[in-house]
């Protein structure tokens, strides 16, 4: 292994060039372009069948459409604390692979495994409990009753089939994220368009029936989304074990299922911070829906238009940000400490850059989209609304966000849990609650409000990222 260019307390005292932190050369851009295309043509196009998804669903009725995106929020809960339980994992599994280190990719591999089909099971047991209680947190105590029991007896229906599917795709984010980690993004790309073909075919199906099959509506979704998991599951596993050159770290994961017990506490002391951070995070994101939900059934239905819109077009900032996670992290492990602090600040000026046009992109689209859905004209122009202030702070989103990973690529677990979550629960969370109690004030206005808050999040991200806190090797010595 090449030895390091300097000791990570100099490198983090070496000036950097403005020009060279902004802009990069060739070779960097396609380095970059190599780990985030993939990454941003899977999502897209995922975002992209979600979106239809939401209209077919959103055909059947706003009841439909607002019961789908109540479970959604809270299967989000479920599917953030898998991502954050691994992505500890995934720091080691990172910078093991800068460092060449295939075996220790295995064990970070053989480790994840281990703690997502732990949380997969902790999840159905608490759905299958509690699920009433969860899903009646989002139904207004002024909807009227034969609404507020149709919108829980349709939940309810899509959430035990949804349940079905959680397995496959715990066990394919620990596959897919190692095999992200290593650089090496097209795998998971091809198998996620194939299952998003899958959906998008018994959507259409199933929903409405056609073709012979039976008209099942919300459950006939639910279903589409199972069986596409497990055609992922299937060509993930598949490629993987038979591809013994490309995905090398691979070959021998079940031989043994050892993880030693040195890396066992290093890989928790990262993992454990994630897992609250995404675990409370997201709380924090289904508290703020809660907080709007106060506003009515019809302020659920029009947020689930406009995130469904929006997460198209702040997908290329969101896989940014991830990639600059593998991008840092490998030069980290490769301890090429001087090169992280310039290819962390390069991503950043990338993402917020392509913000700039995404965000442009989306204010134009903003009036166009929600006029394909089956509902009410008011909802429709409040979704419109909703989606014109998600353009508006978009480059704050991004900036937040690649901050977040560039400071989680050196293993700062602790100080993202702070910057993330806990900003969540005392600024997001408590500035909704307070708004959305004066009626006097209107609810888009509210959401920019709440929105605008994130400013605060990146001028700490600015400071954070520019003292180089997170310019270190964790599996030197492992």
């Amino acid at each position: 292994m090449k030895k390091a260019e300097i000791t990570v307390a100099e490198a983090i005292k070496v000036k950097l060039p403005l020009k060279e932190c902004l802009i990069g050369e060739a070779k960097f851009y396609r380095k970059v372009a190599i780990v985030v295309l993939p990454m941003i043509i899977q999502n897209t196009l995922s975002n992209i069948v979600g979106l239809l998804d939401n209209v077919m669903v959103g055909q059947v009725g706003t009841l439909a459409m607002s019961s789908v995106a109540i479970v959604n929020q809270l299967m989000f809960v479920y599917m953030l604390c898998v991502w954050g339980a691994l992505a500890g994992a995934g720091i080691f599994g990172t910078q093991f692979f800068g460092k060449k280190d295939f075996e220790g990719v295995r064990y970070t591999m053989r480790f994840k495994l281990i703690v997502a089909l732990v949380i997969t099971t902790l999840a159905i047991i608490i759905f299958l409990i509690a699920g009433d209680s969860l899903i009646n947190l989002y139904i207004s105590a002024d909807t009227p009753f034969a609404e507020a029991q149709e919108t829980l007896k349709l939940a309810n229906k899509y959430l035990h089939i949804m349940l079905i599917g959680i397995i496959p795709f715990s066990i394919v984010q620990t596959y897919a994220g190692t095999i992200r980690e290593s650089g090496k993004t097209t795998l998971p790309m091809i198998a996620s368009m194939c299952a998003m073909l899958i959906n998008f075919i018994f959507n259409i199906l199933l929903i409405f029936g056609y073709m012979g099959f039976p008209k099942l509506g919300v459950a006939g979704a639910a279903i589409a989304t199972v069986i596409s998991r497990f055609v992922e599951f299937g060509i993930v596993i598949t490629i993987a074990h038979s591809n013994h050159s490309s995905y090398a770290f691979i070959s021998g994961l079940y031989k043994n299922f050892h993880v030693p017990v040195r890396l066992i506490w290093p890989i928790l002391s990262k993992s454990l911070p994630l897992l609250a951070n995404e675990f409370f995070w997201s709380m924090g994101q289904a508290a703020l829906l809660q907080s709007y939900s106060i506003r009515g059934i019809q302020v659920i239905a029009a947020m689930n238009i406009a995130n469904t819109i929006a997460q198209i077009f702040n997908e290329v900032f969101l896989s940014l940000g991830n990639s600059s996670s593998i991008v840092v992290g490998q030069e980290l492990g490769a301890e090429h400490y001087i090169n992280a602090r310039k290819y962390a600040w390069r991503m950043a000026s990338l993402s917020v850059s392509s913000c700039l046009v995404m965000g442009t992109l989306l204010y134009c689209v903003a009036p166009i989209i929600p006029q394909f859905y089956n509902t009410e004209p008011e909802i429709r122009t409040l979704a419109s609304e909703f989606i014109r202030v998600v353009s508006f702070v978009m480059p704050l989103n991004a900036f937040a966000n690649v901050a977040y990973f560039i400071l989680r690529s050196g293993g700062k677990t602790m100080v993202t849990f702070l910057f993330d979550s806990c900003f969540s629960w005392l600024v997001s969370v408590p500035a909704s609650r307070l708004l959305t109690g004066h009626n006097a004030i209107p609810v888009q206005t509210v959401y920019l409000c709440v929105c605008s808050l994130e400013m605060i999040k990146c001028i700490i991200g600015f400071v954070l990222v520019k003292k180089g806190v997170w310019v270190r090797n964790i599996v030197k010595k492992t």
